[in-house]
């Protein structure tokens, strides 16, 4: 079931096609096509990030959550072939960093799983969440929920465990796949958003601090 799961989230016949998108003519697509324009026209990451003037803190979070969701994602699925049940038993950040599942359904307590489990569990509950019109609103004039901020800071931390594997354990397949330079932008991209608006908690980030104070200045 499990090699099941994760070949759905990362077929490789399939071209990548993100979980969720924008509509066309709302007030979040523009904010998303902005954000998309000024990452491609090669502007500083820090400045990127930045909310621009008039726009709700909310929104711009959440066009965020989901390309990085969608990014990192695709990320992951590239590699996905070298993340095994035998190369990687356990969700780990080097020898000194484990990292268990817990949700509110399947596993009420944390529980140790395989890399490639954690991922495809992973995947899923994002999906399932900003799917979820009572958290992540599409509707113009519909507020986002109080506990919002919450829900997207359990998000990234989490995310953040994605490019701490994948670092750690696959860095010599990304390096293999020419792919250094675009997961080095991704994770600098992801890193000076989560530091803009103080999304994980620094002892989150600790594991790949030494890599970070290199790339990310």
């Amino acid at each position: 079931a499990m090699a099941l799961c994760l070949k759905q989230v990362f077929n490789k016949d399939k071209t990548f096609r993100p979980r969720k998108k924008f509509e066309p003519g709302t007030q979040r697509f523009e904010l998303y096509k902005k954000a998309q324009a000024s990452l491609k026209s090669g502007l500083d990451l820090k400045a990127v990030v930045q909310l621009p003037p008039g726009e709700s803190i909310n929104d711009w979070i959440a066009v965020h959550v989901v390309d990085f969701f969608n990014r990192i994602n695709l990320i992951y699925g590239t590699m996905s072939e070298y993340c095994t049940e035998r190369s990687c038993p356990i969700m780990s950040g080097g020898l000194k960093y484990e990292y268990r599942w817990q949700d509110d359904s399947k596993y009420k307590k944390p529980t140790k799983l395989s890399a490639p489990q954690y991922m495809c569990m992973l995947m899923d509950w994002i999906e399932m969440l900003i799917n979820n019109e009572d958290i992540f609103p599409t509707r113009i004039g519909v507020p986002f929920p109080r506990q919002f901020q919450q829900v997207c800071t359990k998000i990234l931390t989490r995310l953040f465990r994605v490019f701490v594997h994948v670092y750690i354990h696959h860095f010599d397949s990304i390096i293999s796949m020419g792919a250094e330079a675009h997961v080095n932008t991704c994770y600098k991209h992801f890193y000076y958003f989560i530091r803009e608006f103080s999304l994980v908690d620094h002892r989150e980030l600790e594991p790949l601090k030494e890599m970070t104070e290199r790339i990310c200045h």
